[in-house]
């Protein structure tokens, strides 16, 4: 089974965490927290969902696991202000490792310079950033372009969920 990193702060989109992370464990797949500070908890936007971080960004590289789960909110806005986050994010996209996306989560993604020439989409109002990072945007559920599943927003999260369990297999 895959071990899966999911990396997070406050201010998540409460179900494109918990449905994909849920998804992921009923198959048999090991999640981990990856945060800013190792011990602290971080909350979901929404409906609050707490969420332990087990590992700093700082201590950590692509190699530690087998794929990537960025959830939207505004957690990947506040993480791509950090350098170590950012540069967790493009090993696993250089390393060609599964990284999934959904909503604002592309924002990470074009601060680590990884989507140049890529399909992908995101949340409406990151459309025009995604295409001036030089990918391409395709406003379907769910894209899939090598390595990167990306989904639009939470109503995506059925076709988001099992595209992504089909990279892990």
């Amino acid at each position: 089974m895959s071990k899966i990193a999911v990396i997070i702060d406050n201010y998540f989109e409460d179900s494109e965490y918990t449905e994909p992370v849920n998804a992921f464990r009923e198959k048999g797949h090991e999640i981990v927290h990856v945060g800013l500070k190792e011990g602290t908890t971080v909350k979901g936007k929404k409906q609050q969902t707490p969420v332990t971080i087990d590992q700093s960004v700082n201590k950590v590289k692509a190699a530690d696991f087998d794929a990537l789960l960025i959830p939207g909110g505004y957690s990947p806005d506040q993480l791509r202000a950090h350098e170590s986050a950012v540069s967790f994010t493009r090993e696993f996209m250089e390393k060609d490792k599964p990284v999934f996306s959904i909503c604002h989560a592309p924002q990470l993604l074009i601060t680590a310079d990884v989507i140049q020439g890529r399909t992908l989409t995101g949340w409406t109002s990151i459309v025009q950033d995604i295409k001036n990072a030089g990918g391409k945007f395709i406003d379907k559920s769910v894209v899939v372009d090598g390595n990167l599943v990306t989904s639009r927003n939470p109503g995506d999260l059925p076709d988001f969920i099992q595209t992504s369990l089909e990279k892990l297999t």
